[in-house]
């Protein structure tokens, strides 16, 4: 007002033009729309290796897509899950809390949810910040209470609508588990309620569906006795389940339902930003691609699966692209652990393996205390803010909650203590690959193992898990503890722990704190 006023009191021609101008510009700030929040996209690939991506050094499996996120954003070379298995490193990725703090291990198909109602998860903080939130994919975080037997053909919660998600379509476990159906926002898919009602049990044997143990002819892959309950199409699972036909899964199916219910997820969100946690089942056990992947390489179903992983990934991402909202997503492709190759079902993947790594130079896999374990391909894709780049800095999942939180606060009023009692604000690390990243790290497998800059601190464990081994894997479990130098020595070759004491007994130190930490200290 007061611009108009002194613009009209003047007589020169030449000071009301400049003050035209002047009030235009002054228009065009006041209407400039505020910068939009970031929408989020987690992949997360299920027992993806160091090793697996064409990025990472693969020759014999080719992704596209994914190197193209790798090309045009940050590509980490030292970005850890929290746990070498997956239960423990989900549960770590959506609560900013290691998995041992709640005694959480790899669940069987009925457990109880183990994440508290009443805790905050990463998708609940940001649904605060004003965020939609969906998860689509593999669950294995336990569905219902655990106080009685769960009930399929009822609604079934708590599960991840009541931990944050406004919307959820899950495998309810693993697709190596029954019940073998899909269930969306806490209903079973097409479930026959009436006239097929489900049932589950994992103590003994419900209904007359046959079994791979009784039934070993009617199996498209053979499996181990663990693996070899109830037949599902053509696949023998763990656990028993009767009834609930026409709510079965096609495993074959997999890549085009999920990309379909993660787009609509995407779709239906037209006026705020958008969380999904996208849990791949590939390149998890039984593989059984779709058509449209098999022979795609020559390593049998587990290089067609990670082909496959490559295909949806570009789908989804194509989808942003064209919808406009690729520039101002940040998608995090990442892993819940490392490679394993013969995890219950003979699907030729160690026949076929030939000179792939899956690991690439890391020693273990899956299950190991060795860097393969926990160290797993790692790119965040931001076009709006983020260069590209490779990062060397030591990065963990688990800090994923207190690094977004930091991020949605920029756009929020709302002040919302986003820092649990293990994750790390490192927002600027994740965005900036010449930033440094965390000092220690913690690892988890059948022991725990710490990293500080290029050394390993594995503590001793008296169990020896043999089970590991014979999956083909180092366990990397020792009586004594084990110091490695990953500078020199990435693949954990040369234990220095005789020659450096005294490192050996600060990072046990250090390691006991961290144990015993917590809220607030």
């Amino acid at each position: 007002m007061k611009i108009r006023i002194l613009c009209m009191g003047l007589m020169s021609i030449s000071i009301l033009t400049a003050c035209t101008q002047t009030k235009l510009e002054e228009t065009s700030k006041t209407e400039e729309p505020a910068k939009q929040p970031p929408n989020i996209l987690i992949f997360y690939v299920d027992d993806l290796g160091y090793g697996d991506l064409s990025s990472y050094g693969a020759t014999r499996v080719a992704t596209p897509n994914i190197d193209q996120l790798a090309a045009n954003g940050i590509r980490f070379t030292d970005a850890h899950a929290s746990s070498a298995t997956c239960t423990p490193s989900r549960y770590s990725l959506l609560t900013g809390e290691y998995a041992f703090r709640n005694n959480a291990s790899v669940l069987p198909g009925d457990a109880p949810l183990i994440i508290n109602e009443n805790q905050t998860t990463l998708p609940s903080l940001l649904q605060q910040h004003g965020y939609v939130t969906g998860v689509v994919g593999k669950w294995h975080l336990g569905l219902g209470t655990g106080d009685t037997a769960l009930n399929w053909n009822e609604e079934i919660k708590p599960g991840p609508n009541q931990i944050g998600f406004n919307y959820s379509y899950l495998l309810p476990a693993t697709g190596d588990r029954v019940p073998s159906v899909y269930v969306e926002n806490g209903y079973v898919e097409n479930l026959d309620t009436k006239n097929d009602p489900l049932t589950v049990s994992y103590q003994q044997k419900v209904g007359m569906r046959p079994t791979g143990t009784e039934n070993p002819e009617l199996l498209r892959q053979q499996a181990d006795p663990q693996h070899s309950d109830t037949i599902i199409n053509g696949i023998s699972r763990i656990g028993f389940m009767e009834g609930g036909k026409s709510a079965e899964w096609i495993d074959e199916d997999f890549y085009r339902v999920f990309t379909d219910k993660a787009t609509q997820f995407i779709s239906s969100q037209d006026e705020k930003p958008f969380f999904l946690f996208f849990s791949f089942h590939d390149i998890h056990v039984p593989r059984l691609p779709n058509a449209k992947f098999v022979g795609s390489t020559d390593m049998g179903p587990r290089g067609d699966a990670i082909t496959q992983v490559d295909f949806i990934t570009g789908e989804i991402v194509d989808y942003l692209r064209k919808t406009g909202q690729l520039d101002n997503t940040i998608i995090v492709f990442t892993s819940d652990n490392g490679p394993v190759l013969n995890d219950g079902y003979e699907d030729d993947a160690v026949a076929l393996i030939g000179n792939h790594k899956p690991a690439g130079p890391l020693r273990g896999g899956k299950y190991s205390a060795f860097e393969a374990g926990t160290r797993v391909p790692t790119i965040l894709h931001y076009p709006n803010e983020v260069k590209p780049g490779v990062s060397h800095s030591l990065m963990s999942q688990v800090d994923l909650y207190a690094s977004l939180g930091a991020l949605a606060s920029r756009y929020s009023e709302i002040d919302i203590d986003a820092s649990p009692i293990d994750s790390e604000n490192h927002l600027n690390a994740w965005l900036d690959h010449t930033v440094s990243g965390r000092e220690y790290l913690l690892q988890q497998s059948a022991t725990f193992s710490l990293r500080h800059n290029q050394w390993k601190y594995i503590a001793p464990e008296e169990k020896t898990h043999p089970w590991i081994t014979r999956k083909g894997i180092e366990s990397g479990l020792k009586t004594s503890a084990q110091l490695y130098n990953l500078k020199n020595d990435i693949a954990e070759q040369v234990d220095l722990s005789d020659q450096h004491v005294d490192k050996v007994a600060h990072y046990q130190k250090v390691l006991d704190a961290i144990m015993i930490k917590t809220a607030g200290n």
